[in-house]
This record gives structure tokens, sequence and C-alpha cells, in this order.
């Protein structure tokens, strides 16, 4: 048995260093050992024992049969009460100077890193490793399973203004009976936004298992898995909630069961 699984975390050449960084701590925190991977340094699956498809620019949408189409650009909302509020707050200021400093902004696409992460998530699945998909991650499980995005999430924010912020704003609705109310300890949680897509048709062997009050889904789980998982939202940036370094702690423990 290995006591710290490898867990690859996939990432672009340029940028996405402080992703990096902060899904890498995570991994530590959750006693593995974290493998960078990006299309100039690819590795082969058998070098990892799970796997962490990464954010950052959007998935081509040549994968699921669309072209192209402009961005949203999301609002702020309102934010959270209490002491994790203060601490957020504390936390903000310094996240976004690392997210500033380190992180080359991602516009475009990354058709390279597209098929590299698409290659390494069929590898992954035929060797029955875990998977954690964050934010662009989720994205690029669903449609490697056959799923399609909405490339424009405007019609879901008419009534209710969108949340774009690194602190925990939004809240979302969690399937009692899920993997995700597992591994959270409850069926609903605070996340943070940075995304400006989302899946519409789920892919092959995947359940929605959490949305927001707008419908827009925010997790997707294979039911036919132990452990592949997928969020929209970006756990590695909310070191300072339990539940969200759970979700780095169950990938861990599923890379280690996997193999004993």
């Amino acid at each position: 048995m290995k006591s710290r699984p490898r867990i690859g975390i996939t990432g672009p050449d340029k940028g996405g260093l402080a992703a990096w960084i902060f899904t890498a701590w995570a991994v530590r925190r959750a006693s593995g050992r974290p493998v960078r991977i990006r299309p100039a340094r690819p590795i082969a699956i058998g070098e990892v024992d799970g796997l962490i498809i990464g954010g950052g620019a959007d998935v081509a949408p040549q994968l699921y049969g669309q072209q192209r189409r402009l961005e949203l650009k999301e609002l702020e909302d309102r934010g959270m009460n209490g002491w994790r509020r203060l601490l957020g707050l504390i936390l903000f200021p310094l996240l976004l100077l690392v997210r500033r400093l380190l992180t080359t902004k991602t516009t475009g696409l990354n058709e390279a890193r597209d098929q590299l992460e698409k290659m390494l998530i069929n590898q992954a699945d035929e060797r029955g490793l875990p998977m954690l998909g964050i934010c662009r991650g989720m994205q690029l499980l669903n449609v490697a399973g056959g799923g399609t995005l909405h490339q424009d999430l405007a019609n879901f924010y008419e009534e209710t203004p969108a949340i774009r912020s690194v602190l925990p704003r939004k809240r979302i609705e969690i399937e009692a009976d899920s993997l995700l109310a597992r591994v959270l300890s409850g069926t609903s949680a605070r996340v943070n936004a940075l995304h400006s897509q989302a899946i519409a048709r789920v892919g092959r062997s995947f359940v929605v298992c959490a949305r927001e009050s707008s419908g827009v889904v925010q997790a997707i789980e294979r039911s036919d898995h132990p452990f592949v998982l997928g969020v929209q939202w970006h756990p590695e940036y909310l070191p300072q909630r339990a539940e969200q370094q759970a979700l780095f702690r169950g990938l861990v423990t599923a890379a280690r069961d996997t193999n004993t």
C-alpha cells in the first residue's frame, strides 16, 4: 500500500502557477504527493495513482460539436456572515494578490491542453483511477463522457445576478444520496464562482449531484465508479473551509485504496 499516493494535477504551460500552488498544498495536506502535469511536460498515467483536472481556459467547443461564442461577464453578489466571512476577508487579499502575481490570464483556447487532459481522463478511466475535476476540469470530464456545455450562462441569471468571486458567496444544494454529500458531510454548501460556462447535457455514466438556485449544474459524479467527481467551483482557493479540504482528502484516500 502506498502511504502517500501520487496525485497528478493538470494545468497550462503558461500561467496557472497560483492554481498549482494551492492545489498542491491541498493534496499535501491530504497526505498525497502532488505531481504537476502540463502539455510541455506530460507524464505517463502509470506514474500517478489519482488525477486532478485543474481549472483554466474554456474547453474548446469543437470537442462537443459547437462553435465558439462570446463569454459572459459575471457580476459580484452579496457576501456571507460570521467568523467565516471575517476569515475569508483576511484571506481574500492574499489569495487575490497571489493569483494576480502568479497567474497569466488564460483567454482563448488551449488545444494542446484539451488533448492531453482528454487522453489522461480516458487512460485513468481504463485503469479505474479516482479523478477530481475542478471548474474547467469538471467540464472536460463531462465532455470526455460525451456531454456538452453552455457557453453563455446569461439566461440563467436574468433575475438573480451572477456571482464571480474567490470567496464562498454562492449556495448550492447537494443530492442527499450522492458521493459529494458523503464527502462534504452535508446537503448544502457555500462555494466560490470563477466560471463563465457550465454543463448542458450530462455525459455518459455521469449524474448531477449539485445545483445552484438558478439551475446551473455545480457538481457531477460517476454512477459506476467509486470516486470520479467534478465540481464547478475552486476548492483549492478555500483552504479555510474543512469541507472543501475534504474533497482532496477523499481523492487521496480513494487513490490509496485503489492501490492497496
